[in-house]
């Protein structure tokens, strides 16, 4: 059996989760991985066969992203050269987490193309929403990449082959502890303006980790450093609580290792603000942005702050073999596939 596996570029997130799922593929046959996107930091430990510019988006500065320079580094005549090229004709199964090209290729060309990603379970219709709606933001979510079918992660399994989330095998496998300082990542706000607030609250120690810094340095009481997988991961395992984004992995870790939880979601990023309505119910506080009005709030979690119990189980490998049962040999799909994003009955939960 043929497998391609396409990833997400933007972030980190989907390349972490892939250094685990991957190496499960390859237990059930050949398998490329291709990867489309600027701006992920991850190292991985297998070959990347494909490589494109893909669809980014670009963080910003100011708590959301940069949509300038998203558009700036927007090529559209490269991005279509790169949705005939591709050679997805040839696999027996795609595996997609949420990337555009395949995804698209395999809309153009009429066959199977299986989600398998954290966006596809957001746009459940008992997945939490945000107050506030945002049709273009639900619409980025819908159409960016376009699959035949869906299976996701989510911080809980709130419907129908929705699953909790793949916690990966170095963070399962690391002996935690709690210590005085806490641990920061905010790629959406730069370090000056991070450094700014958070030397504010002096009887914290914070260490944070930077998108936009290639040195360490220390102010106060903030050290700033730049993303490291091994040292962030070291850094997280050890402290007191994490103040991050509404992203998905990050917290779903700091979740699974028993942190205390503070996030702030990126502004005009749809996936974060349902990240964040889904925290919010879970009992985890939820700012809107890191400014002063907000002290109150960083200041009870610093002092009153509770870790949030889940129950996270290793189902990575049974969800996997529940695809393949489910859509193996089922190369073509049917040209009346709609938009609207649907979750099959069969294996409900694992």
């Amino acid at each position: 059996m043929k497998i391609l596996y396409a990833i997400q570029g933007t972030g980190n997130g989907h390349l972490s989760r892939a250094r685990d799922i991957v190496p499960i593929l390859q237990k059930k046959g050949s398998v490329d991985v291709l990867l489309s996107g600027i701006q992920a930091d991850v190292k991985v430990p297998f070959e990347i066969k494909y490589r494109f510019k893909g669809l980014s988006f670009v963080f910003g500065k100011n708590g959301g992203v940069d949509i300038v320079s998203t558009y700036l580094k927007m090529d559209t005549k490269e991005l279509l050269k790169d949705i005939s090229r591709i050679p997805i004709e040839q696999y027996d199964i795609i595996f997609n987490d949420f990337e555009p090209v395949t995804a698209w290729a395999c809309k153009q060309k009429g066959l199977q193309c299986i989600s398998l990603s954290h966006q596809c379970a957001v746009l459940s219709k008992n997945a939490p929403k945000p107050d506030k709606k945002d049709p273009l933001g639900r619409a980025v979510l819908k159409y960016y990449a376009p699959t035949t079918a869906q299976y996701g992660f989510h911080f809980s399994a709130f419907d129908k082959n929705i699953f909790t989330p793949v916690i990966r095998k170095e963070v399962r496998d690391i002996k935690t502890k709690n210590d005085r300082y806490y641990t920061v990542y905010l790629p959406a706000y730069d370090d000056e303006r991070i450094v700014k607030h958070l030397k504010k609250f002096k009887s914290a120690e914070w260490q944070v980790f930077s998108k936009h810094n290639k040195k360490s340095f220390t102010d106060g009481n903030v050290t700033i450093q730049p993303i490291d997988n091994e040292l962030f991961l070291k850094s997280m395992a050890n402290c007191k609580g994490v103040l991050c984004g509404a992203g998905f992995e990050t917290p779903a870790e700091a979740l699974y290792l028993g942190k205390k939880l503070l996030v702030i979601p990126m502004k005009t990023q749809y996936e974060q603000q349902c990240n964040a309505a889904a925290l919010k119910k879970m009992g985890v506080p939820v700012i809107k942005s890191l400014k002063k009005k907000n002290y109150s709030v960083i200041k009870e979690w610093l002092e009153y702050g509770k870790t949030i119990s889940v129950n996270y189980p290793d189902n990575t490998e049974q969800i996997v073999d529940t695809i393949i049962k489910n859509h193996y040999h089922k190369k073509i799909y049917s040209p009346s596939f709609s938009w609207d994003v649907n979750f099959p009955a069969a294996q409900a939960h694992i």
